[in-house]
């Protein structure tokens, strides 16, 4: 099938933070949109999830216009509604409350039933330092696997 290849990764998202926990949310797409991300023209680099009067969305996710849309085509970068469940939004909404956390999209993908689905993470902004240890943590990881190879 295949539906199931788009795979969109926020890379810089394990780097820059440290998860608490994940989710699986659903979005509110517009045709266009869903066709868009099809095509595997998404981008959620730069997007953050915030709460506008108790229900989540998504800011700043870059969905390309779909080339064939013609004037019903979508805006970019407008806000989109993630759809959970409620008590999911409440324990979020909590949680939030605490110094330092945020909500950040990890995966964007195509769920097996068709339908658009966003992986979540309430997460906590890394500090320099702790960036430095992954980053020796991973070279330290790969010059061992080099060495096993051979």
């Amino acid at each position: 099938m295949e539906n199931n290849k788009v795979n969109i990764k926020n890379k810089k998202a394990s780097f820059n933070y440290e998860f608490i926990d994940t989710y699986e949310a659903g979005m509110q797409l517009l045709g266009t949109e869903i066709k868009s991300i099809r095509n595997g023209k998404a981008s959620i680099a730069e997007a953050y999830c915030t709460f506008i009067k108790d229900e989540l969305f998504i800011l700043n996710m870059h969905i390309t216009e779909y080339d064939r849309g013609g004037f019903v085509n979508h805006e970019p970068l407008r806000k989109r509604k993630l759809l959970l469940h409620k008590h999911e939004l409440e324990k979020l909404q909590k949680k939030l409350k605490d110094q330092g956390l945020t909500i950040i999209p990890i995966r964007l993908y195509i769920s097996k039933s068709g339908y658009a689905k966003l992986q979540i993470a309430l997460a906590k902004g890394k500090k320099t330092y702790d960036k430095r240890e992954d980053l020796k943590e991973k070279d330290a990881k790969r010059n061992i696997d080099r060495l096993m190879k051979y």
